[in-house]
Formats: structure tokens, sequence, C-alpha cells
């Protein structure tokens, strides 16, 4: 017996000491290999901590390793800027079980390496650069539990094969570039949880798989933006575990299935922007729901009596229907609810009476309905509301007086109804105001001394106001808009009233205003709408009027002016003018002789015209004497028309001799083409003249040069010099053509051919029909560009417009950063240099001063420091090392002059600060960053993107080149910005679809989440 256990016993012993010797084997095996992923992927982040240590051989203690009984089971490597491929060797990590390399740079195919990782059951390529197709037999990995592939470039069909993992439980493929249509075989995956397949839209128009339905076990279904049609099949009421539903921005049409909302654990819905119809299913009884939004459809019908029972719903967004009916009471006792948005339907009655009472109601819009009665007493009981939007509806009374003592409002547009009485006196100073909008209502009592800080907007037009102009107005600073039409307004402008410098428009029409114009009127730089019409002014047209740098409508009619008008106002930039029924005098201005201006003065019996084309008489003139013509006067007149005749005869020959040179030199033109032409070097040399000229910049001159009959044309830009290009530009020439020769891309602007002489060269484009982008930004009048074709254009730069300018040009940026082999950057990236095509894609223009770098990352040398101010990144000033982040800089300037409108040169004022450092200073005096957006754009339902886009154009301006994002980091932003991100209340401040955090870096996540 005591044999037998001593023998049992060194059998124990043995086997001890061999697994000892085994485990110790594969530690030292473990550390090489992750030593050799170290040299391979470079001493990044993480890895360079991965250190091998005598007092403690295990690797479990590195960062991003995880390890079971001593063996290495999770590699996490998730933004560590790894930029080469997968290694082969990656695998011999025996028991690896989670991989996460997401959002890096990897580039290449899917690596099939991971084949050999047999125990591999969480897999995350996500956010890199990986291209090609997924490979069809990538259900060789059994194991699996977690793919996560999206935000890639995988190409082709999504492959059938992976229905046949049937251990999945998430799968993500979404942001991707795959075409065909959805497989039917991820319906067989029996376990899955998550299925992420939004944002693919090269997608061909496909219907939802009836079979995705059987996914008992899936809470996730989320195929936004992926070209989905038909219908929403009936059997997703049998999804018994579904928890968040996102199928918006696609064409589905038909009703809303009537189980959807029977699902127990539902807890969030989108199905915005698509075409359904029919009615909100009536029996609700998903009492989890949390959002609700069926937004930009065809829906019909009332809204649900039993979405008074949802106490945990927070956002209900049914705005832009065709709803009917009343708005159910029950709505207003819901304790959860945080944004209501219900305009633009048919809805009618009176509005819940307890709506905020009982909640932290934040966003209240129920815009162009019929709604009747008053607004509700207890909008801002709990001190959050932010949005009062209740225009264009039937409502009548006073307002609540809670309003008055609400400091969290920002907006309140309620013109177009009924309402009367006078404003609480709390509103007008209200803490956070931007936007007060009272128009054509039936308001009375007088204007405030004080208004909000922030008030930008304030329009009472068609109101019942009486009283002055307060003299307090001076302090009315930041006042951008003041509309005050069609009041019972008394006595004379106040000159306080001209001290606000960023007033753009003044309407003060049809009051009952006295006295003369002011004319200490220096402050008003931004002025460029004036109306003053139909009130009782008198006196003379101040001449200080002509010298406002944009005044461009001013209307002085139906007044008491007199006197003569003043001569400079000819030169002014004004273009709609009337001075009709006035007092005035003496002659017009000769500027204004034309049709354009044939109403601008009637009815002013003192003015006269020295032309037949105003409705005015014309101006008393002296008789001429007819004399006769003497002798030696005639000898004069024949002399000199002979000279005349040899002067033109001699012309003609120079002319004649000058043509046949220039068909001479012009057969020494060289041609370059880099796309197929449709023209010859001929037909653009002699549309250069200056019928075709459409700009001019310090490298030359730029010709919209016509190619056939029916107007198509080509932009052309000309460098020249009477001798010889001069070295500068000779660079800058070959420069551009070296450059735009080698990229392709939708975002670049496409580079057709160069023609070239001893004394000229040509770069030939395509022809942008909207010009650049800082004409509509910061051009005179940016509703009214004309091209160069002569078409007209109405429409003005939108937010939808500049976030798709903004996410194009990075799109292009980020290509000649990551793509281009070697990079490229581009050294002058600036509004005036991303252009414009008819659907306002932009392309990146001007490559002049661009620059290739022999490898990625490394630091270029310039001889030179050339850039434009306001853009130019502060390492650039200081020395002429310089990296692609200089790119990053000049961008981020271009993101805050989307977001605020001002130029990059625009530094509040001082001539030596720059946009970059008045946002900055914005951000860091903790102002709110909804102060600093431009008002001609701001709207409550993009706000939230404008201070987002605001925000990555801080990042990308920050001091220290290291501390900027990549291009790369700065498009998935811009990206996840449109679409991907929706915020409700306090407790979900974003709602981020793919899970993963925008940026890591503390100091920008400060910025981003303020």
């Amino acid at each position: 017996m005591n044999k037998a256990y001593s023998i049992s016993l060194c059998s124990i012993l043995f086997l001890l000491f061999l697994s000892h010797g085994v485990s110790q084997s594969l530690q030292k095996q473990e550390q090489s290999v992750l030593l050799k992923l170290k040299q391979q992927w470079g001493n990044l982040l993480h890895m360079s901590q991965w250190i091998p240590s005598t007092n403690s051989p295990s690797h479990c203690s590195w960062p991003g390793i995880s390890c079971t009984s001593n063996s290495v089971t999770g590699l996490n490597l998730y933004d560590v800027n790894i930029t080469t491929p997968v290694p082969s060797f990656i695998c011999d990590l025996k028991n690896l079980t989670d991989i996460n390399l997401g959002y890096n740079f990897i580039p290449g195919e899917f690596p099939k390496a991971l084949y050999n990782c047999s125990k591999l059951e969480y897999l995350d390529l996500s956010d890199n650069y990986f291209v090609g197709t997924i490979p069809s037999d990538i259900n060789r990995m059994v194991q699996l539990r977690n793919l996560s592939l999206g935000g890639n470039n995988f190409s082709g069909n999504i492959p059938a094969a992976i229905g046949q993992l049937q251990e999945l439980r998430t799968l993500e493929l979404g942001a991707s570039q795959f075409n065909g249509s959805l497989p039917p075989e991820l319906g067989n995956l029996s376990n899955l949880e998550t299925l992420w397949l939004s944002k693919i839209e090269n997608l061909s128009p496909s219907r939802l798989p009836s079979n995705y339905t059987q996914l008992k076990k899936l809470k996730n279904l989320w195929i936004a933006k992926s070209n989905l049609i038909g219908g929403i099949p009936e059997s997703i009421g049998e999804m018994t575990a579904l928890e968040h539903l996102d199928l918006s921005t696609n064409n589905l049409s038909g009703k809303i299935p009537d189980g959807l909302f029977k699902l127990k654990n539902l807890s969030i819905v989108f199905l915005h922007r698509n075409k359904l119809s029919g009615e909100i299913p009536q029996v609700v009884e998903s009492l989890k729901l949390t959002l609700i939004d069926v937004s930009e459809n065809s829906l019909t019908g009332s809204i649900p009596e039993d979405f008074s029972k949802l106490n945990k719903l927070s956002g209900l967004a049914l705005f832009m229907n065709q709803l009917s009916g009343n708005i159910p009471e029950g709505l207003g006792r819901l304790p959860g609810l945080i944004d209501f948005r219900l305009f633009i339907n048919n809805l009618s009655g009176v509005l819940p009476p307890d709506l905020g009472k009982y909640s932290n109601l934040r966003t209240f819009e129920v815009s162009s309905n019929r709604l009747e009665g008053k607004l509700p007493e207890h909008l801002c009981s709990q001190g959050k509301l932010s949005d009062v939007v209740a225009y264009d509806n039937n409502l009548i009374g006073e307002l609540p007086e809670g309003l008055g003592n609400c400091s969290s409002l920002t907006t309140v547009k309620i013109y177009n109804n009924k309402l009367s009485g006078n404003v609480p006196s709390g509103l007008w100073t209200s803490l956070n105001l931007n936007y007060l909008m009272l128009g054509n209502n039936e308001f009375t009592g007088v204007l405030p001394e004080k208004l909000a800080q922030n008030l930008s907007r304030l329009e009472i037009k068609d109101n019942k106001f009486s009283g002055t102009i307060p003299t307090g107005s001076s302090s009315w600073k930041n006042l951008v808009v003041f509309k005050a039409s069609n009041n019972h307004l008394t006595g004379s402008i106040p000159w306080e009233l001209t001290n606000l410098p960023r007033l753009t428009t003044l309407s003060l029409d049809q009051n009952q205003l006295t006295g003369d114009l002011p004319s200490r009127i220096q402050s008003w730089k931004s002025l460029n709408t004036l109306n003053l019409s139909r009130n009782e002014l008198s006196g003379q047209i101040p001449a200080e009027l002509s010298f406002l740098p944009n005044l461009n409508y001013l209307d002085l009619s139906e007044n008491q002016l007199s006197g003569q008008i003043p001569s400079q106002l000819g030169q002014s930039k004004i273009n709609s003018l009337n001075l009709s029924s006035n007092k005035l005098s003496g002659t017009i201005p000769r500027t204004f002789e034309n049709d354009a201006y044939a109403d601008s003065f009637l009815d002013n019996p003192g003015l006269c015209t020295s032309s037949n084309n105003l409705k005015l008489k014309l101006c008393s003139s002296q008789p001429r004497k007819r004399d006769k013509i003497s002798t030696p006067y005639l000898v004069l007149i024949i002399t000199l028309g002979i000279v005349i005749f040899l002067l033109a005869v001699s012309f003609s020959f120079l002319i004649i001799r000058g043509h046949w040179s220039k068909n001479r030199l012009e057969s020494k033109w060289k041609l370059t083409s880099f796309q197929r032409l449709s023209f010859t070097e001929s037909k653009i040399v002699y549309g250069l003249n200056d019928h075709n000229l459409i700009g001019t910049g310090g490298s030359g001159k730029v010709y919209h040069v016509p190619v056939n009959r029916e107007g198509d044309g080509v932009a052309v830009k000309k460098l020249w010099n009477d001798k010889k290009l001069d070295h500068k530009l000779e660079q800058e020439f070959l420069a551009e053509v070296e450059i735009l020769s080698l990229i392709r891309h939708s975002n670049i602007v496409k580079l057709m051919c160069c023609i070239s002489s001893e004394s000229s060269k040509l770069l030939v484009y395509e022809y942008m029909e909207n010009r650049s982008l800082d004409r509509w930004l910061h051009g005179k009048n940016n509703q009214r560009i004309v091209s160069a074709s002569g078409s007209f254009h109405g429409i003005s730069l939108d937010w939808p417009k500049r976030l798709q300018i903004a996410v194009g040009a990075a799109q292009g940026l980020c290509y000649m950063h990551h793509d281009c082999v070697p990079p490229v950057i581009h050294r002058d990236i600036k509004s005036s240099n991303i252009l414009l095509d008819t659907e306002f894609n932009p392309k990146i223009a001007d490559f002049g001063l661009a620059k290739l770098l022999v490898r990625q990352g490394e630091l270029a040398t310039m001889s030179t420091v050339v850039g434009s101010f306001g853009y130019m990144a502060p390492e650039y000033a200081h020395t002429v090392r310089v990296n692609e982040k200089i790119d990053v800089y000049s961008f981020g300037v271009v993101l805050l002059e989307l977001a605020t409108g001002r130029e990059a040169n625009n530094g509040g004022g001082s001539e030596h600060s720059s946009l970059s450092d008045w946002a900055w200073r914005h951000v860091q005096e903790d102002k709110p960053i909804a102060e600093a957006l431009d008002p001609e754009v701001k709207e409550p339902c993009n706000v939230e993107e404008m201070c987002w886009v605001f925000k990555v154009g801080i990042i990308c301006t920050e001091t220290l080149p290291s501390r900027r994002p990549s291009m790369k980091e700065v498009l998935q932003l811009l990206l996840r910005c449109s679409r991907l991100v929706m915020s409700y209340g306090e407790n979900v401040s974003i709602i981020e679809y793919n899970g993963a955090p925008l940026l890591r870096n503390s100091k920008r996540e400060n910025v981003l989440e303020e």
C-alpha cells in the first residue's frame, strides 16, 4: 500500500514538473511571437511597453495582452496606429480567442492567415483600410462568436458562407463598399444578437429578406441607409428579443406592421426618411420604448393613444408626415419625455396642457400644424427647455409666464399665430437665448432696454408693439437680424442702434418713426439690408450710407425725405434701391439711369434725369447755337478724317500681321493629355479672351472656355510671362502637372491636359459650375451667384450642403494622405481652393504648392514658407520641415468657416487674429458653442451637427501637430456626424450605432464631449 502510494505521488510530481516545463516553454514561445509582432508593426503606443523582464518573465501584464492560465488568449491593439498588414505568424499564439485590431490603418485584403487561429471567437478588424472581397470560405472560422469588419473598403458580395457561422452573436459589416444584395443566408444565424449592415450605399435596391425575422435571439437590427425597398415584413412582430431597430434613410414603403409595437423588449425604433404610408399601429405593448422616430415619411391617421402608456419614452419624432387629429393628452404626463417633435403635419386641437410638467422637456417642436388654444403653461417647469418652435398654427392667448424664467431657452419661434398680450419680461433677457421670433401675432407692449446677451435674431414684425426704440439698444451687441416692421413704434431712430457691428438686417418699415436718419453709422460694417420705408422720416439722405461696405438693399420709400440724392450713392454696392414717394430733388446719379431702377425714384416731383430710361422728367439744358461751319473748321475736319483713315489702315495691317504671328506661334503649342479629349489645343488657345475670364490669382488667370455648341466648357489656368516663365511659376506648373496627372479621386479636380509653348503654360481642368466655396460662404451675396455660363443660382448654401462639402473635401484629403503612393500634402488648403460642381460636390484644386512625401510619415523639407494667412499651421511659420498635419490644420479652419460663416482671417476685429484663435478663445472661455454658429443657417434641427463640426475644427487646429487627428480620423468623425449620431437628453448624450468611441485622446475627448 505504501509502495503504491509512493509510486502515485511520484507520478503526480513528475506530471507537475512536466507541466511546469511545458508552461515555461509556451511562455517563451508566446513572448517571442509578441516581440516579433512588435518588430513587424513598429514600436507603437502599447507595444513600447512590451519589454521582457528577468524578474517577471510573464508577458501577461503587457498592455493589450489578456491571458488565461498564463497563456495569451486576447490581443487588443485597438487604435494604436498600425499601418502594415497582419502578419501570417500571428496565429502562432495557439490559444488566441480574441483579436481586436480595430480603428487602425491596416491595408491589404482580408488576412486569411487568421484561419489558423483555430480557437478564435472574437475578431474585430473594423475601421481599417482593408480592400477586396471577404473570402467565400470564411465559414472555416467555425468558432467565431463576434465578427466586426465594418468601416473598411471591402467590396463585392457579402458572402453567403457567413450564414454558416452558427456560433455568431455579433455581425458588423456596415459602412463598407459591398454591392449585390443582402444575402438571405444571414437569416440562418440562429444565435445572432446584433446585426449591423448600415451605410452600405452601393447595395443594389433590395428587400429586407423575410427570413431575417426568424432570428429569434436578435436584439439589435441596424440596416440604415443601405438601399432597402419594399415593405417591412409583417413577421417582424415575431422577433421577440428585438430591442433596437434602425431601418432609417432607405426607400421602404407600405405600412408599419401591426406587430412591431407589440414586441415586449423593443426600446428604440428608427424608421425615419423612408416612404412609409398608412397609419401608425394603434395597439402599442412595447412598454420599454425610449425612442420612436418615424419622421419624414407619408404616414396618415392619428397619433396612437397607446403612446401615452410609454412611461420610459424620452424621444418622439413624428415630424414631416400627414398625421391628423388631436395630440393625445396623456403624452403630456410621460415622466421621461425629453424631445417632442411633431412639426409639419395636419394635427389639430389643443396641445396637452401638462407637457413639461412631469418631465425634463428639452425640445418642443410643433410648427406647421393647425393647432389651437394656448401654449402649455408648464413647458419649462423643470428648467431644461431649450427650443420652443410652434410657428404656423392658430395658437391664441398670452405666452406662459414660465417662459420668462426659463434660462435654458436658446430658440423661441412662435410667429404666424394669434398670440397676444405682453411678452414676459424675463424672456427678453433669457440667459442663453439666440433666436426670438414673434412675428405676425398680436403682441403689445414696448421694447426692453436690454436683450439677452447672446440674442442674434429678433423678429417682432406684424404685431402691436409701441413706444420708442430704446437708447439701451447700444447693448444689443450680438444682434444680427432685427425685424420690427408693421408695428406702432414712434420717435426717432436712436444713434445707439447704429452701434451694432454684427447687424446684417434692419427692417423698421411701416411704423411711425420721425426725425432725421442717423449719420453716425460707421459700426454698420456688416449691414446688407436696411428697410425704413413707410414712416415719417425727414431730412436728407446721409452720404455715409454710401460707404457701408456690405449694403446691397436700401428702401427709404414713403417718407418725407428731402434734398438731393448723395452722388456717392451711385458708387456703392447697392443693387436694390427704393427712394420713391419722398420730397427729393436734383439729378439722379448716372449709375442709376437704367431700367433696373425704373421704379426707384417715382413720386419725387423735384427729381429729374438725363436719361429716357427712367419714368421721370428730363433735366432742362441750355439750347445750343446752330452756327455755320467756317472754312478753317471744315479744313480741320477733312484733315482729321484723312489722319483717322490712315491710322485705321495701319491698325488693320498690324492686326493681320499679329494674327499671322499668333498662328505661327500657336503652331508650336505642345499638348499632353491625361484624359480622352473632345477638343484641340487651338480651341483652348482661341478661347483665352477677356469675355471668358472668370478669375485672377497669384500665379495666373483662369478662363472658362466653351468646347462645344451645347456650351459645355473647361477651366483653363494660364501661367503667363511676356518673355519666359519665371522659375517660381515654372516650378508651380510642373508640381501641379506631376501631382494631378497621378491621382484620381472624385473629390479632387480632374486635370484633362496641359498645353505649353515657349512663353506660356496652360492647365486644362474639368469646369466646376459653382466655382469656389469661399464665394458662397463669404461672397457679397451668396444667394445670387451667377455662373460664367450666365445661369442664375438662387439656392443658398444651407447646412446640409455645407456638411456634404465638409465630408467630400475630407475624402479627397484622406485619399491624398493615406492612399496615394507616395502620399501628397497640399500645403494650401483653403475655401477658395475647394471647388463645387452643379450638385455642390466639392473637389480640391490648386496643387501648385503641393509636395510629394518620399515615405509616409517622413517630414518634407520646404525651401520657402508659402500659404494663406488664417490657414497656416503654427509650425509652418517657424520651420520648413512639415508633414501632412499642416493640411489637417488648414482643413480644420475650413470646418470652422463652414460652421461659423466667418472668414479665416476674422479673429473678432483684430487684424492679427485668425478664426482658429477666435474659436479656441471661445471654447476656453466656456462660452456655448451654439453662440459661435452661423445664424444664417442655424436651425434647431441642425445645431447638434453644426456644433460637432465646430468641435472637429477645434481639434484639427491644435497647436501641436501630434495632437491633431489624421485625415482618416477627421473623415470618420464627419461621417459619424451625419445620421449616425443622435442625442436625446442628459442620460443618453450620444447614441452611436457601431458602439465604438469617437476619439480616445483625452484632450480631444473633452472638446467633443462638452
